[in-house]
């Protein structure tokens, strides 16, 4: 059985989308002050880290359980406040890489549904 992570092209699909993702988030006024130099730059550890869960989500390696345990994605992102504000440049970003892609538009579609479900779960503070 063929899982989405293989059907979109495996780790260098995820690894691009990640990366199109922080090369957004470098610049956003929002997000940007959320993260330290070396942790967002390339190779940094959030890259890595969103990579590895992500891939391991769509059916790939399971390597971010394997060395971080549970995602427990509330938990973990429970030290920043994040409100829709930050809900939606997060969206913004992701969404944008998402669409820069070269995957067919069911794929497309199914991240997208995913990213913007996981954006709301997130949300800990008020606007």
């Amino acid at each position: 059985m063929t899982t989405f992570f293989d059907a979109v092209g495996g780790e260098p699909v995820f690894r691009q989308l990640v990366d199109l993702f922080y090369d957004g988030v470098d610049a956003d006024p929002v997000l940007r002050p959320l993260y330290d130099e070396q942790d967002l730059g390339p190779g940094g550890a959030a890259r890595d880290r969103l990579a590895l869960f992500l891939m391991q989500y769509w059916g790939g390696p399971t390597t971010y359980s394997d060395t971080r345990g549970h995602p427990r994605l509330r938990m973990r992102h429970a030290s920043w406040s994040i409100s829709g504000r930050e809900r939606d440049a997060w969206l913004s970003h992701m969404l944008s890489a998402v669409a820069r892609l070269d995957v067919p538009d069911e794929a497309r579609s199914m991240l997208f549904d995913y990213l913007e479900n996981a954006a709301h779960a997130l949300v800990n503070a008020p606007d």
